[in-house]
Protein backbone atom coordinates (compact mmCIF):
# COMPACT_ATOMS: atom_id res chain seq x y z
CA UNK A 1 0.00 0.00 0.00
CA UNK A 2 1.41 3.35 -1.34
CA UNK A 3 2.46 5.65 1.80
CA UNK A 4 -0.45 8.47 3.26
CA UNK A 5 2.52 10.90 2.03
CA UNK A 6 1.34 10.34 -1.16
CA UNK A 7 -1.66 11.58 -1.18
CA UNK A 8 -2.36 15.36 -1.96
CA UNK A 9 -4.97 16.66 0.59
CA UNK A 10 -5.81 20.02 -0.91
CA UNK A 11 -7.53 17.51 -4.17
CA UNK A 12 -9.70 16.19 -1.33
CA UNK A 13 -13.34 16.86 -0.36
CA UNK A 14 -13.00 17.72 3.29
CA UNK A 15 -16.46 18.86 3.58
CA UNK A 16 -17.31 15.06 4.21
CA UNK A 17 -20.75 15.81 1.84
CA UNK A 18 -23.10 13.40 2.30
CA UNK A 19 -23.62 12.16 -1.24
CA UNK A 20 -22.06 9.33 -2.27
CA UNK A 21 -22.10 9.08 -5.75
CA UNK A 22 -22.17 12.83 -6.50
CA UNK A 23 -21.50 12.96 -9.92
CA UNK A 24 -19.08 15.71 -9.94
CA UNK A 25 -15.69 15.47 -12.75
CA UNK A 26 -13.34 16.25 -10.11
CA UNK A 27 -9.79 16.02 -10.61
CA UNK A 28 -9.40 12.66 -8.02
CA UNK A 29 -9.90 9.70 -10.67
CA UNK A 30 -12.06 11.57 -13.29
CA UNK A 31 -12.56 10.25 -16.67
CA UNK A 32 -13.08 13.18 -19.22
CA UNK A 33 -15.08 11.33 -21.54
CA UNK A 34 -17.41 10.87 -19.52
CA UNK A 35 -20.28 13.85 -19.82
CA UNK A 36 -22.02 15.88 -17.77
CA UNK A 37 -25.69 13.79 -18.19
CA UNK A 38 -24.22 10.47 -17.31
CA UNK A 39 -22.79 12.76 -14.24
CA UNK A 40 -26.38 13.55 -13.08
CA UNK A 41 -28.25 9.55 -13.76
CA UNK A 42 -25.44 8.60 -11.34
CA UNK A 43 -26.31 10.50 -8.60
CA UNK A 44 -26.04 8.84 -5.59
CA UNK A 45 -25.78 9.51 -1.78
CA UNK A 46 -25.72 7.78 2.11
CA UNK A 47 -28.43 8.84 3.96
CA UNK A 48 -27.80 8.77 8.05
CA UNK A 49 -31.01 8.93 10.21
CA UNK A 50 -30.27 9.69 13.79
CA UNK A 51 -33.18 8.61 15.12
CA UNK A 52 -32.58 4.90 14.64
CA UNK A 53 -29.79 3.21 16.39
CA UNK A 54 -29.04 0.71 13.75
CA UNK A 55 -26.87 0.91 11.88
CA UNK A 56 -27.74 3.76 8.90
CA UNK A 57 -26.10 3.35 5.73
CA UNK A 58 -28.35 3.31 2.84
CA UNK A 59 -26.73 4.50 -1.18
CA UNK A 60 -29.56 6.04 -3.38
CA UNK A 61 -30.74 8.62 -5.80
CA UNK A 62 -31.43 12.34 -4.75
CA UNK A 63 -35.15 11.79 -5.52
CA UNK A 64 -35.91 8.80 -3.54
CA UNK A 65 -37.62 6.14 -5.59
CA UNK A 66 -39.31 3.67 -2.99
CA UNK A 67 -41.19 4.11 0.52
CA UNK A 68 -40.38 1.44 2.98
CA UNK A 69 -44.39 0.52 4.24
CA UNK A 70 -44.77 -0.93 7.97
CA UNK A 71 -47.93 -3.46 8.25
CA UNK A 72 -50.12 -0.02 10.15
CA UNK A 73 -49.06 1.41 6.65
CA UNK A 74 -50.16 -1.45 4.26
CA UNK A 75 -53.45 -1.18 5.88
CA UNK A 76 -53.67 2.60 5.84
CA UNK A 77 -53.43 2.14 1.94
CA UNK A 78 -55.45 -1.22 1.69
CA UNK A 79 -58.19 0.50 3.42
CA UNK A 80 -58.05 3.43 1.48
CA UNK A 81 -58.15 2.05 -2.07
CA UNK A 82 -61.04 -0.25 -0.76
CA UNK A 83 -62.43 3.10 0.03
CA UNK A 84 -61.71 4.62 -2.88
CA UNK A 85 -63.54 1.70 -5.31
CA UNK A 86 -66.35 1.69 -2.99
CA UNK A 87 -67.12 4.92 -3.07
CA UNK A 88 -66.38 5.47 -7.04
CA UNK A 89 -68.32 2.20 -8.37
CA UNK A 90 -71.30 2.29 -5.57
CA UNK A 91 -70.59 -0.72 -3.96
CA UNK A 92 -70.36 -2.48 -0.55
CA UNK A 93 -66.74 -2.54 0.67
CA UNK A 94 -66.69 -5.96 1.14
CA UNK A 95 -67.27 -6.50 -2.64
CA UNK A 96 -64.54 -3.57 -3.44
CA UNK A 97 -62.48 -5.69 -1.65
CA UNK A 98 -62.64 -8.64 -3.52
CA UNK A 99 -62.51 -7.02 -6.58
CA UNK A 100 -59.71 -5.89 -5.92
CA UNK A 101 -58.29 -8.95 -4.83
CA UNK A 102 -59.38 -10.41 -7.94
CA UNK A 103 -57.43 -7.13 -9.81
CA UNK A 104 -54.30 -7.96 -8.01
CA UNK A 105 -55.04 -4.58 -6.38
CA UNK A 106 -54.47 -2.67 -9.42
CA UNK A 107 -57.48 0.36 -8.98
CA UNK A 108 -56.80 1.67 -12.37
CA UNK A 109 -57.50 -1.81 -14.26
CA UNK A 110 -60.32 -2.31 -11.66
CA UNK A 111 -61.66 1.18 -13.16
CA UNK A 112 -60.93 0.67 -16.60
CA UNK A 113 -62.12 -3.62 -16.35
CA UNK A 114 -65.53 -2.45 -14.29
CA UNK A 115 -66.44 0.70 -16.76
CA UNK A 116 -65.86 -1.09 -19.89
CA UNK A 117 -68.26 -4.44 -19.11
CA UNK A 118 -69.35 -4.30 -15.73
CA UNK A 119 -71.75 -7.47 -16.28
CA UNK A 120 -68.11 -9.31 -17.29
CA UNK A 121 -66.48 -8.17 -14.16
CA UNK A 122 -69.03 -9.22 -12.21
CA UNK A 123 -69.36 -12.59 -13.36
CA UNK A 124 -66.20 -13.65 -13.76
CA UNK A 125 -65.48 -12.12 -9.61
CA UNK A 126 -68.97 -13.54 -8.37
CA UNK A 127 -70.82 -10.37 -7.61
CA UNK A 128 -73.81 -10.74 -8.17
CA UNK A 129 -76.01 -7.61 -9.16
CA UNK A 130 -79.14 -8.87 -7.56
CA UNK A 131 -78.15 -11.05 -4.17
CA UNK A 132 -81.21 -13.58 -3.32
CA UNK A 133 -83.78 -12.89 -0.84
CA UNK A 134 -83.02 -14.04 2.30
CA UNK A 135 -84.33 -17.07 3.91
CA UNK A 136 -88.08 -17.19 4.55
CA UNK A 137 -89.05 -18.16 7.80
CA UNK A 138 -89.54 -21.66 9.02
CA UNK A 139 -86.81 -24.48 8.61
CA UNK A 140 -84.96 -25.47 5.20
CA UNK A 141 -82.91 -28.71 4.57
CA UNK A 142 -78.03 -27.72 4.36
CA UNK A 143 -77.03 -28.35 1.40
CA UNK A 144 -74.02 -29.91 2.80
CA UNK A 145 -75.17 -32.42 5.48
CA UNK A 146 -78.91 -32.56 4.45
CA UNK A 147 -80.19 -31.97 8.53
CA UNK A 148 -83.27 -29.86 8.41
CA UNK A 149 -82.61 -26.36 10.41
CA UNK A 150 -84.44 -23.28 11.51
CA UNK A 151 -83.82 -20.49 9.18
CA UNK A 152 -81.41 -18.21 11.69
CA UNK A 153 -79.02 -21.36 12.01
CA UNK A 154 -78.49 -21.03 8.18
CA UNK A 155 -76.47 -18.62 6.06
CA UNK A 156 -75.95 -17.94 2.74
CA UNK A 157 -73.84 -15.93 0.52
CA UNK A 158 -75.85 -13.43 -2.00
CA UNK A 159 -76.55 -16.82 -3.92
CA UNK A 160 -78.78 -17.66 -1.43
CA UNK A 161 -77.82 -21.29 -0.78
CA UNK A 162 -78.37 -22.41 2.57
CA UNK A 163 -75.63 -23.82 4.88
CA UNK A 164 -75.97 -24.43 8.66
CA UNK A 165 -73.69 -23.03 10.67
CA UNK A 166 -71.30 -26.05 11.41
CA UNK A 167 -71.03 -27.02 7.99
CA UNK A 168 -69.76 -22.98 6.96
CA UNK A 169 -67.48 -23.19 9.41
CA UNK A 170 -65.45 -26.72 8.32
CA UNK A 171 -65.73 -24.92 4.67
CA UNK A 172 -64.28 -22.05 5.52
CA UNK A 173 -61.60 -23.77 8.19
CA UNK A 174 -60.84 -26.44 5.29
CA UNK A 175 -60.48 -23.29 2.76
CA UNK A 176 -57.96 -21.42 5.30
CA UNK A 177 -55.59 -24.15 6.18
CA UNK A 178 -55.24 -24.70 2.31
CA UNK A 179 -53.71 -21.32 2.05
CA UNK A 180 -53.92 -17.93 0.47
CA UNK A 181 -56.40 -19.09 -2.39
CA UNK A 182 -58.97 -18.73 0.75
CA UNK A 183 -59.20 -14.94 -0.43
CA UNK A 184 -61.02 -16.16 -3.47
CA UNK A 185 -64.07 -18.63 -1.85
CA UNK A 186 -66.94 -19.50 -3.65
CA UNK A 187 -70.04 -20.45 -2.31
CA UNK A 188 -69.92 -24.10 -1.52
CA UNK A 189 -72.93 -25.24 -4.05
CA UNK A 190 -70.44 -26.60 -7.27
CA UNK A 191 -72.92 -24.86 -9.87
CA UNK A 192 -72.54 -21.40 -8.01
CA UNK A 193 -69.92 -19.26 -8.47
CA UNK A 194 -70.76 -16.52 -5.86
CA UNK A 195 -67.97 -14.88 -3.96
CA UNK A 196 -67.34 -15.36 -0.02
CA UNK A 197 -66.19 -12.23 1.35
CA UNK A 198 -64.71 -11.27 4.79
CA UNK A 199 -68.15 -10.33 6.65
CA UNK A 200 -68.62 -13.75 6.31
CA UNK A 201 -65.57 -14.97 7.44
CA UNK A 202 -65.75 -12.73 10.46
CA UNK A 203 -68.89 -14.07 11.24
CA UNK A 204 -68.05 -17.96 10.85
CA UNK A 205 -65.05 -19.01 11.45
CA UNK A 206 -63.14 -19.45 14.41
CA UNK A 207 -60.87 -17.06 16.07
CA UNK A 208 -57.85 -18.76 14.71
CA UNK A 209 -59.02 -18.38 11.24
CA UNK A 210 -60.22 -15.36 10.84
CA UNK A 211 -56.67 -14.23 12.56
CA UNK A 212 -55.21 -16.31 9.81
CA UNK A 213 -57.49 -14.68 6.91
CA UNK A 214 -56.88 -11.48 8.07
CA UNK A 215 -52.59 -11.85 8.11
CA UNK A 216 -53.88 -13.01 4.07
CA UNK A 217 -55.58 -10.51 3.16
CA UNK A 218 -53.03 -8.30 4.54
CA UNK A 219 -50.40 -10.17 2.94
CA UNK A 220 -51.72 -10.41 -0.42
CA UNK A 221 -51.84 -6.44 -0.85
CA UNK A 222 -47.75 -6.99 -0.92
CA UNK A 223 -47.55 -10.12 -2.75
CA UNK A 224 -50.55 -9.57 -5.59
CA UNK A 225 -49.40 -6.40 -5.94
CA UNK A 226 -46.82 -5.37 -9.16
CA UNK A 227 -45.06 -2.33 -7.30
CA UNK A 228 -44.58 -3.89 -3.66
CA UNK A 229 -42.53 -6.42 -2.25
CA UNK A 230 -41.84 -7.50 1.41
CA UNK A 231 -38.45 -6.90 2.40
CA UNK A 232 -36.28 -10.07 2.24
CA UNK A 233 -34.10 -9.88 5.59
CA UNK A 234 -34.88 -12.55 7.98
CA UNK A 235 -37.45 -11.46 10.38
CA UNK A 236 -38.20 -8.28 8.62
CA UNK A 237 -42.09 -7.11 8.58
CA UNK A 238 -41.36 -4.18 6.37
CA UNK A 239 -42.72 -3.56 2.41
CA UNK A 240 -41.22 -1.32 -0.48
CA UNK A 241 -43.47 0.66 -2.40
CA UNK A 242 -41.12 0.92 -5.57
CA UNK A 243 -41.75 3.44 -8.72
CA UNK A 244 -40.28 2.30 -11.14
CA UNK A 245 -38.42 4.35 -13.98
CA UNK A 246 -35.49 5.29 -12.19
CA UNK A 247 -33.26 3.14 -13.36
CA UNK A 248 -31.72 1.69 -9.97
CA UNK A 249 -33.04 -0.66 -8.14
CA UNK A 250 -31.19 -0.29 -4.76
CA UNK A 251 -33.43 -0.11 -1.70
CA UNK A 252 -32.51 0.18 1.80
CA UNK A 253 -35.41 -1.20 4.30
CA UNK A 254 -35.50 0.49 7.70
CA UNK A 255 -34.17 -2.77 8.63
CA UNK A 256 -30.70 -1.53 7.37
CA UNK A 257 -30.69 -4.85 4.56
CA UNK A 258 -29.93 -2.87 1.87
CA UNK A 259 -31.19 -4.93 -1.47
CA UNK A 260 -32.10 -4.94 -5.34
CA UNK A 261 -36.14 -4.65 -5.67
CA UNK A 262 -35.69 -6.22 -8.92
CA UNK A 263 -34.07 -9.85 -8.15
CA UNK A 264 -34.48 -9.56 -4.24
CA UNK A 265 -30.67 -10.59 -3.94
CA UNK A 266 -28.59 -8.10 -2.01
CA UNK A 267 -27.77 -4.41 -3.23
CA UNK A 268 -25.56 -5.09 -6.10
CA UNK A 269 -25.18 -1.99 -8.11
CA UNK A 270 -23.84 -1.60 -10.41
CA UNK A 271 -23.59 -5.54 -11.64
CA UNK A 272 -26.95 -6.63 -13.88
CA UNK A 273 -29.19 -8.88 -12.06
CA UNK A 274 -28.18 -11.67 -14.64
CA UNK A 275 -24.66 -11.92 -13.21
CA UNK A 276 -25.56 -11.53 -10.12
CA UNK A 277 -28.03 -15.11 -10.57
CA UNK A 278 -24.65 -16.92 -11.96
CA UNK A 279 -22.79 -16.33 -9.77
CA UNK A 280 -24.94 -16.97 -7.08
CA UNK A 281 -25.83 -19.74 -8.50
CA UNK A 282 -22.11 -21.16 -9.72
CA UNK A 283 -21.19 -20.82 -5.77
CA UNK A 284 -23.89 -22.75 -4.88
CA UNK A 285 -23.35 -25.34 -7.93
CA UNK A 286 -21.78 -28.91 -7.87
CA UNK A 287 -19.82 -27.94 -11.11
CA UNK A 288 -17.28 -26.37 -9.48
CA UNK A 289 -16.03 -29.84 -7.56
CA UNK A 290 -16.35 -31.53 -10.58
CA UNK A 291 -14.19 -29.30 -11.95
CA UNK A 292 -11.67 -29.77 -9.73
CA UNK A 293 -12.09 -33.80 -9.76
CA UNK A 294 -11.38 -33.14 -13.24
CA UNK A 295 -8.34 -31.01 -12.86
CA UNK A 296 -6.77 -33.07 -9.74
CA UNK A 297 -7.81 -36.71 -10.73
CA UNK A 298 -7.28 -39.52 -12.76
CA UNK A 299 -10.60 -42.25 -13.27
CA UNK A 300 -9.22 -45.65 -12.53
CA UNK A 301 -8.49 -47.81 -15.59
CA UNK A 302 -10.45 -50.59 -14.60
CA UNK A 303 -13.43 -49.66 -12.06
CA UNK A 304 -13.26 -45.58 -13.33
CA UNK A 305 -13.60 -44.15 -9.93
CA UNK A 306 -11.51 -40.86 -9.73
CA UNK A 307 -8.32 -41.47 -7.95
CA UNK A 308 -6.16 -38.51 -6.71
CA UNK A 309 -2.51 -38.57 -6.34
CA UNK A 310 -1.87 -38.54 -3.05
CA UNK A 311 2.45 -39.78 -3.58
CA UNK A 312 5.56 -38.84 -5.15
CA UNK A 313 5.86 -42.26 -7.34
CA UNK A 314 3.92 -42.65 -10.15
CA UNK A 315 2.97 -46.50 -8.96
CA UNK A 316 -0.57 -45.75 -7.80
CA UNK A 317 -2.99 -48.73 -6.21
CA UNK A 318 -6.94 -48.17 -6.52
CA UNK A 319 -8.80 -48.48 -3.42
CA UNK A 320 -10.84 -51.69 -2.44
CA UNK A 321 -12.33 -53.46 -3.71
CA UNK A 322 -10.92 -52.72 -7.16
CA UNK A 323 -7.16 -52.73 -6.21
CA UNK A 324 -5.58 -52.26 -9.49
CA UNK A 325 -2.78 -51.14 -10.04
CA UNK A 326 -1.59 -49.08 -12.77
CA UNK A 327 0.85 -45.90 -14.00
CA UNK A 328 -0.20 -42.80 -13.18
CA UNK A 329 1.10 -40.94 -16.52
CA UNK A 330 -0.14 -43.18 -19.03
CA UNK A 331 -2.91 -45.43 -16.94
CA UNK A 332 -1.39 -48.82 -18.20
CA UNK A 333 -1.26 -51.95 -15.97
CA UNK A 334 1.29 -51.45 -13.66
CA UNK A 335 2.51 -55.30 -14.57
CA UNK A 336 3.52 -53.71 -18.04
CA UNK A 337 6.12 -51.38 -16.23
CA UNK A 338 9.78 -50.97 -15.41
CA UNK A 339 12.83 -50.49 -16.53
CA UNK A 340 11.74 -51.10 -20.23
CA UNK A 341 9.30 -48.32 -19.82
CA UNK A 342 12.37 -46.01 -18.17
CA UNK A 343 12.52 -46.78 -14.40
CA UNK A 344 9.76 -46.27 -11.77
CA UNK A 345 9.81 -42.32 -11.59
CA UNK A 346 9.12 -42.00 -15.40
CA UNK A 347 7.26 -43.28 -18.38
CA UNK A 348 8.74 -43.24 -21.81
CA UNK A 349 5.46 -45.35 -23.23
CA UNK A 350 3.82 -41.60 -21.99
CA UNK A 351 6.37 -39.55 -23.64
CA UNK A 352 6.29 -41.33 -26.60
CA UNK A 353 2.49 -41.25 -26.82
CA UNK A 354 2.33 -37.39 -25.63
CA UNK A 355 4.70 -37.05 -28.46
CA UNK A 356 2.43 -38.80 -30.93
CA UNK A 357 -0.42 -36.88 -29.51
CA UNK A 358 -2.35 -39.86 -28.28
CA UNK A 359 -3.00 -38.21 -24.88
CA UNK A 360 -3.25 -34.65 -26.43
CA UNK A 361 -7.19 -34.54 -25.36
CA UNK A 362 -7.05 -35.85 -22.44
CA UNK A 363 -4.13 -33.49 -21.22
CA UNK A 364 -6.20 -30.37 -22.62
CA UNK A 365 -9.06 -31.12 -20.96
CA UNK A 366 -7.67 -31.88 -17.57
CA UNK A 367 -5.59 -28.31 -18.35
CA UNK A 368 -8.95 -26.53 -19.07
CA UNK A 369 -10.61 -27.54 -16.07
CA UNK A 370 -7.43 -26.68 -14.19
CA UNK A 371 -7.43 -23.12 -15.42
CA UNK A 372 -11.03 -22.94 -15.13
CA UNK A 373 -10.94 -24.02 -11.20
CA UNK A 374 -7.86 -21.42 -11.15
CA UNK A 375 -9.93 -18.65 -12.31
CA UNK A 376 -12.88 -19.08 -9.86
CA UNK A 377 -10.90 -19.36 -7.53
CA UNK A 378 -8.90 -16.67 -8.17
CA UNK A 379 -11.99 -14.00 -8.25
CA UNK A 380 -14.65 -15.79 -5.29
CA UNK A 381 -11.74 -15.21 -2.57
CA UNK A 382 -11.37 -11.67 -3.53
CA UNK A 383 -14.96 -11.59 -3.58
CA UNK A 384 -15.29 -13.28 -0.30
CA UNK A 385 -12.75 -11.36 1.31
CA UNK A 386 -14.55 -7.96 0.51
CA UNK A 387 -17.08 -9.39 1.93
CA UNK A 388 -15.81 -10.55 5.20
CA UNK A 389 -14.00 -6.90 5.27
CA UNK A 390 -17.34 -5.17 4.86
CA UNK A 391 -19.20 -7.57 7.51
CA UNK A 392 -15.87 -6.04 10.11
CA UNK A 393 -16.76 -2.84 8.79
CA UNK A 394 -20.57 -3.07 9.27
CA UNK A 395 -19.35 -4.23 13.52
CA UNK A 396 -16.73 -1.38 13.68
CA UNK A 397 -19.38 0.83 12.55
CA UNK A 398 -21.41 -0.04 15.39
CA UNK A 399 -18.93 -0.30 17.83
CA UNK A 400 -17.64 3.41 17.01
CA UNK A 401 -20.85 4.86 17.27
CA UNK A 402 -22.40 3.20 20.61
CA UNK A 403 -18.63 3.04 22.12
CA UNK A 404 -15.81 5.40 21.03
CA UNK A 405 -17.10 8.57 19.60
CA UNK A 406 -18.85 9.31 22.82
CA UNK A 407 -15.03 8.40 24.56
CA UNK A 408 -13.25 10.03 21.88
CA UNK A 409 -15.50 13.79 21.92
CA UNK A 410 -14.62 14.12 25.41
CA UNK A 411 -10.36 13.35 25.59
CA UNK A 412 -10.56 15.54 22.14
CA UNK A 413 -12.74 17.99 23.62
CA UNK A 414 -14.81 17.72 20.55
CA UNK A 415 -19.20 17.76 20.22
CA UNK A 416 -19.98 14.22 18.71
CA UNK A 417 -21.61 17.03 15.50
CA UNK A 418 -17.99 17.61 14.69
CA UNK A 419 -17.52 13.57 14.53
CA UNK A 420 -19.94 12.86 11.77
CA UNK A 421 -16.76 12.63 9.35
CA UNK A 422 -15.78 9.56 10.99
CA UNK A 423 -19.45 7.50 10.70
CA UNK A 424 -19.27 9.29 6.93
CA UNK A 425 -15.64 7.26 6.38
CA UNK A 426 -16.94 4.28 8.06
CA UNK A 427 -20.64 4.66 5.79
CA UNK A 428 -18.44 4.82 2.27
CA UNK A 429 -16.43 2.00 3.40
CA UNK A 430 -19.51 -0.27 3.74
CA UNK A 431 -21.00 1.14 0.60
CA UNK A 432 -17.47 0.59 -1.43
CA UNK A 433 -16.69 -2.92 -0.34
CA UNK A 434 -20.19 -4.08 -1.57
CA UNK A 435 -19.70 -2.44 -4.91
CA UNK A 436 -15.91 -4.11 -4.97
CA UNK A 437 -17.19 -7.47 -4.13
CA UNK A 438 -19.69 -7.22 -7.14
CA UNK A 439 -16.71 -6.33 -9.40
CA UNK A 440 -15.39 -9.62 -8.47
CA UNK A 441 -18.14 -11.23 -10.48
CA UNK A 442 -18.69 -8.70 -13.22
CA UNK A 443 -14.61 -9.61 -14.09
CA UNK A 444 -15.55 -13.23 -13.87
CA UNK A 445 -17.69 -13.61 -16.80
CA UNK A 446 -15.63 -10.58 -18.95
CA UNK A 447 -14.85 -12.02 -21.64
CA UNK A 448 -11.39 -13.04 -22.36
CA UNK A 449 -11.31 -11.89 -25.87
CA UNK A 450 -12.42 -8.39 -25.17
CA UNK A 451 -8.38 -7.16 -23.86
CA UNK A 452 -9.28 -3.21 -23.95
CA UNK A 453 -12.15 -3.45 -22.11
CA UNK A 454 -10.80 -6.28 -19.08
CA UNK A 455 -7.42 -3.78 -18.95
CA UNK A 456 -9.75 -1.04 -18.61
CA UNK A 457 -11.80 -2.67 -15.98
CA UNK A 458 -8.97 -4.10 -13.70
CA UNK A 459 -7.42 -0.29 -14.27
CA UNK A 460 -10.86 1.37 -12.96
CA UNK A 461 -11.50 -1.65 -10.42
CA UNK A 462 -7.29 -1.31 -9.01
CA UNK A 463 -8.03 2.91 -8.85
CA UNK A 464 -11.26 2.38 -6.39
CA UNK A 465 -9.17 -0.63 -4.31
CA UNK A 466 -6.46 1.32 -3.79
CA UNK A 467 -8.22 4.04 -2.57
CA UNK A 468 -10.46 2.49 -0.55
CA UNK A 469 -7.23 0.42 1.10
CA UNK A 470 -5.99 3.94 2.00
CA UNK A 471 -9.51 4.95 3.52
CA UNK A 472 -9.75 1.75 5.28
CA UNK A 473 -6.58 1.54 7.00
CA UNK A 474 -7.24 5.50 7.70
CA UNK A 475 -10.26 4.83 9.32
CA UNK A 476 -8.90 1.53 11.44
CA UNK A 477 -5.33 1.65 12.28
CA UNK A 478 -4.60 5.56 12.79
CA UNK A 479 -7.52 6.78 14.45
CA UNK A 480 -6.76 3.99 17.17
CA UNK A 481 -4.12 6.88 17.94
CA UNK A 482 -6.95 9.02 19.26
CA UNK A 483 -9.36 6.72 20.56
CA UNK A 484 -6.38 5.14 22.83
CA UNK A 485 -5.49 8.79 23.70
CA UNK A 486 -5.85 10.25 27.53
CA UNK A 487 -5.54 13.69 26.17
CA UNK A 488 -6.52 16.21 23.73
CA UNK A 489 -3.81 15.24 20.80
CA UNK A 490 -2.87 18.92 18.51
CA UNK A 491 -2.92 17.12 15.17
CA UNK A 492 -6.70 15.74 15.57
CA UNK A 493 -7.72 18.65 13.21
CA UNK A 494 -4.83 17.51 10.67
CA UNK A 495 -6.33 14.17 10.96
CA UNK A 496 -10.05 15.07 10.33
CA UNK A 497 -8.71 16.69 7.07
CA UNK A 498 -7.15 13.55 5.71
CA UNK A 499 -9.79 11.28 6.41
CA UNK A 500 -12.42 13.39 4.98
CA UNK A 501 -10.30 14.18 2.08
CA UNK A 502 -9.48 10.29 1.58
CA UNK A 503 -13.60 9.22 1.36
CA UNK A 504 -13.98 11.61 -0.92
CA UNK A 505 -11.67 11.05 -3.08
CA UNK A 506 -12.79 7.25 -2.67
CA UNK A 507 -16.18 8.14 -3.55
CA UNK A 508 -14.78 9.89 -6.58
CA UNK A 509 -12.68 6.68 -7.88
CA UNK A 510 -16.38 3.78 -6.99
CA UNK A 511 -17.86 6.70 -8.81
CA UNK A 512 -16.32 6.16 -11.92
CA UNK A 513 -15.84 2.63 -11.52
CA UNK A 514 -19.94 2.39 -11.09
CA UNK A 515 -20.55 4.73 -13.79
CA UNK A 516 -18.66 2.46 -16.15
CA UNK A 517 -19.64 -0.76 -15.46
CA UNK A 518 -23.58 0.33 -16.02
CA UNK A 519 -22.66 1.65 -19.01
CA UNK A 520 -20.71 -1.59 -20.15
CA UNK A 521 -17.77 -0.24 -20.49
CA UNK A 522 -18.32 1.41 -23.46
CA UNK A 523 -15.22 4.00 -22.82
CA UNK A 524 -13.64 1.60 -25.07
CA UNK A 525 -13.67 2.42 -28.33
CA UNK A 526 -14.23 -0.20 -31.40
CA UNK A 527 -10.63 -0.67 -32.20
CA UNK A 528 -10.11 -1.63 -29.20
CA UNK A 529 -8.30 0.89 -27.66
CA UNK A 530 -9.62 2.69 -23.82
CA UNK A 531 -11.26 6.44 -24.04
CA UNK A 532 -7.77 8.55 -22.62
CA UNK A 533 -7.95 8.64 -18.77
CA UNK A 534 -7.06 11.52 -16.77
CA UNK A 535 -4.26 11.07 -14.21
CA UNK A 536 -5.56 11.23 -10.63
CA UNK A 537 -3.49 14.71 -9.07
CA UNK A 538 -4.77 13.78 -6.03
CA UNK A 539 -2.64 10.35 -5.58
CA UNK A 540 0.36 12.21 -6.28
CA UNK A 541 1.59 10.23 -8.81
CA UNK A 542 1.16 6.68 -7.09
CA UNK A 543 1.27 3.32 -9.20
CA UNK A 544 -2.33 1.37 -9.58
CA UNK A 545 -2.46 -1.73 -7.68
CA UNK A 546 -3.20 -4.82 -9.11
CA UNK A 547 -5.47 -7.07 -7.24
CA UNK A 548 -7.65 -6.81 -9.33
CA UNK A 549 -7.14 -8.94 -12.58
CA UNK A 550 -5.43 -12.16 -13.08
CA UNK A 551 -1.65 -11.41 -14.34
CA UNK A 552 -2.44 -7.58 -13.66
CA UNK A 553 0.80 -5.62 -13.57
CA UNK A 554 1.84 -2.00 -12.33
CA UNK A 555 0.25 0.67 -14.52
CA UNK A 556 2.86 3.51 -14.82
CA UNK A 557 1.08 6.81 -13.58
CA UNK A 558 2.42 10.63 -13.59
CA UNK A 559 0.70 13.70 -12.19
CA UNK A 560 -1.72 15.37 -14.63
CA UNK A 561 -0.53 12.51 -17.36
CA UNK A 562 -3.26 11.13 -19.88
CA UNK A 563 -2.69 7.67 -21.60
CA UNK A 564 -3.87 5.00 -23.93
CA UNK A 565 -4.58 1.48 -23.01
CA UNK A 566 -4.72 -0.81 -26.16
CA UNK A 567 -4.75 -4.52 -26.40
CA UNK A 568 -1.24 -4.70 -24.46
CA UNK A 569 -2.24 -2.96 -21.87
CA UNK A 570 0.11 -0.73 -21.82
Amino acid sequence: MESEDDFDMHDGNESGEDDFYSGRDDDAGAIPTYDDSDADDADYEFIDNDSDDSVDYVSHSHQQNYTILSEVDIRQRQEDDITRISTVLSISKVEAGILLRYYSWNVSKVHDEWFADEEKVRRSVGLLEKPVVPFPDGEMICGICFETYPYDLLHAAACGHPFCNSCWSGYISTAISDGPGCLMLRCPDPSCVAAVGQDMINQLASDEDREKYSRYFIRSYVEDNRKTKWCPAPGCDYAVDFIFGSGNYDVTCRCSYSFCWNCTEEAHRAVDCDTVARWILKNSAESENMNWILANSKPCPKCKRPIEKNHGCMHMTCTPPCRFEFCWLCLGAWSEHGEVTGGYYACNRYETAKKEGTFDEEEKRREMAKLSVEKYTHYYERWATNQSSRQKALADLQQMQSVHLEKLSETQCQPESQLKFITEAWLQIIECRRVLKWTYAYGYYLPENEHAKRHFFEYLQGEAESGLERLHQCAEKELQVYLNAEEQLKDFNEFRSKLAGLTSVTRNFFENLVRALENGLSDVNSRGACSRMGSSKSLGGGSSRGRSGKGKGSTPRSSGSNRNIDDSGH
